[in-house]
C-alpha cells in the first residue's frame, strides 16, 4: 500500500540548486516509491546564523511504501551520500537537507521523527513550494493549507526563475 508524502529539501553548500536535483532524482529511485512532482525552486535567507550563504528550497511529492522511519533513514542516506556532515551545530549550513513533512494523515512523535514537521506552519520555504504541488491540502489536524499560507508572509522568498527540483 502506498502513501503519499512530501519531502522538504534544502541546501545552501556545493551547487545547492545542483544537490536539490541530484536528490529529487535520488527520491523517485527510492524502491517501492515513485516521485510525482518537485515544486520549482526557492532562495530565502538562512534560518539561524546569518553568516552562510541563502539557502534553496522546494518541496517533492512522493508516493511511496516505505515505512516512515525507514523513509527518514534513506533519507539520510540520500544526505549523506551528497556530502552531508551532521554537526551539532543547529540550522547551520549544509549540502543537502532532506526532511519528512507530511506522511499521508499520519501524526507521528517519536524520538527521531516529528510528522507533520515542527515549524512547517510558520516556514514560507516549505508552505509556498508545498501549496505549489497541492493546493487545496489539507494537513492531518483538519487545518487547510490556504489558512497556513494566509498566516505566513512570504519573508523575502523568491522563486528563481525557471528553476525547477526535477531539472
Amino acid at each position: 500500500m502506498s502513501t503519499r508524502c512530501y519531502i522538504g529539501l534544502g541546501s545552501n553548500q556545493a551547487d545547492p540548486a545542483a544537490q536539490l536535483r541530484q536528490a529529487c532524482a535520488a527520491l523517485g529511485a527510492l524502491p517501492g516509491s515513485r516521485l510525482i512532482g518537485c515544486s520549482q525552486l526557492y532562495a530565502s535567507a538562512p534560518m539561524g546564523p546569518q553568516d552562510q550563504p541563502d539557502y534553496v528550497n522546494a518541496v517533492a511529492c512522493l508516493e511511496t511504501s516505505i515505512p516512515p522511519l525507514t523513509l527518514l533513514d534513506e533519507l539520510q542516506r540520500i544526505e549523506q551520500q551528497q556530502g552531508r556532515a551532521r554537526k551539532a551545530e543547529r540550522w547551520g549550513p549544509r549540502t543537502l537537507d532532506l526532511d519528512i513533512l507530511l506522511y499521508g494523515t499520519q501524526q507521528i512523535a517519536s524520538e527521531r521523527l516529528q510528522v507533520p514537521h515542527y515549524h512547517m506552519h510558520a516556514r514560507a520555504f516549505v508552505l509556498y513550494p508545498l501549496a505549489e504541488l497541492e493546493p487545496e491540502l489539507i494537513m492531518p489536524d483538519g487545518t487547510p493549507l490556504q489558512q497556513l499560507l494566509q498566516k505566513c508572509p512570504a519573508q523575502g522568498l523568491r522563486a528563481l526563475a525557471d528553476a525547477s527540483a526535477q531539472g
